[in-house]
């Protein structure tokens, strides 16, 4: 029966206590028994693999074909603190190379984030003339579409005016101008007049209850809000040109947009020649029954096509997205 120690029952026992531990046991053994192999008499292999680890770990023994070759501790220690001056020495060039990143991102591409953001940043305009200049400036760089909601703005003879030959810039371009006004606004003659002309130069524009703020978007690019007034009164604006805050913008518009409604006094439109003055109507009113082109085209004794065309021109003059609203649009304004 093995002793604590390790040894075999009959050993005598001399000097100090030999040491504990599988692993300390092994190291012993490899010291006193050079090239001897890995067997262990009374140990599985999980036990005998177990102790080499350790060894392997603290640099105690070097692998060799017979099993592995006990290294002396100073030789151990000496290698642990080699590799610990090297770890420590890789850290410190770690923290060099993290220095010199720090550095370059601070002076070189710090300024360029800067002036980005400089030239991103909302900008105030303040005062009539300015913001007038702002908005025939933004009316003459439209390209592809100018949405705006209108509320508590001047209404002035001169302010539309002004207001008609902006827009008309843009609409001569083939800007695609959506507006939204408050319905209340177009019981002034001026406005009336105003809205009728943007219509005949292109525009869509459309009515609603109430709006909460007056704001213009361009190309989804800019746009322009109201700013709290300065001293004195006078107006001012905020110009927005950072993407995601222009893209909120614009659905804060589209949101107003797919709530309004196109008013009836836009509605009013000549006749085409040879075209009865009831014929759309009577569209609407099978297409609210329910019936189909092919069945509203032999109804009425004209051709699909002609049932299509004239569905068309009902959902653009009721400033429709499709049928289903266009059959909301009648019901609110009394056309059904």
């Amino acid at each position: 029966m093995e002793r604590p120690d390790g040894s075999a029952p009959g050993t005598p026992v001399t000097g100090a206590a030999p040491p504990h531990g599988d692993a300390a046991r092994l190291y012993g053994r490899l010291l006193a028994e050079p090239g001897l192999p890995p067997e262990t008499p009374g140990w599985d292999l999980d036990r005998l693999t177990a102790a080499q680890r350790e060894l392997r770990t603290l640099g105690l023994l070097r692998d060799a074909a017979a099993g592995g070759t006990a290294v002396s501790v100073d030789t151990a220690v000496r290698q642990l603190l080699l590799d610990a001056d090297e770890q420590i020495g890789a850290l410190f060039d770690a923290v060099r190379r993290t220095r010199e990143g720090v550095e370059q991102l601070h002076t070189r591409y710090l300024p360029v984030q800067q002036t980005h953001r400089a030239g991103t940043a909302p900008e105030l305009v303040r005062g009539t003339e300015p913001i007038a200049a702002l908005l025939e400036d933004a009316a003459r760089g439209a390209r592809t579409e100018a949405l705006s909601l209108r509320p508590g703005q001047d209404l002035s003879e001169a302010a539309l005016a002004g207001k008609l030959a902006r827009e008309r810039i843009a609409l001569a371009r083939g800007v695609a101008m959506r507006s939204v006004y408050p319905a209340a606004a177009l019981r002034r003659p001026a406005v009336l007049t105003h809205v009728r002309d943007l219509t005949a130069a292109g525009a869509q524009i459309r009515v609603a209850h109430t709006l909460p703020l007056w704001l213009i978007t361009i190309d989804a690019r800019l746009a322009i809000l109201p700013a709290p007034a300065a001293e004195g009164g006078a107006g001012a604006a905020v110009v927005v040109r950072e993407p995601a805050l222009v893209a909120l913008i614009r659905e804060l518009f589209e949101y107003f947009w797919a709530g309004a409604w196109s008013p009836p006094e836009l509605l009013v439109r000549e006749q085409p020649a040879g075209e009865p003055g009831d014929r759309h109507h009577e569209v609407l009113r099978l297409l609210a029954a329910g019936l189909t082109d092919s069945a509203i085209s032999r109804k009425l004794e004209v051709s699909e096509r002609t049932v299509r065309r004239l569905v068309a021109e009902l959902i653009a003059d009721l400033g429709a997205d499709s049928r289903f609203q266009a059959g909301v649009h009648a019901a609110r304004l009394g056309r059904l």
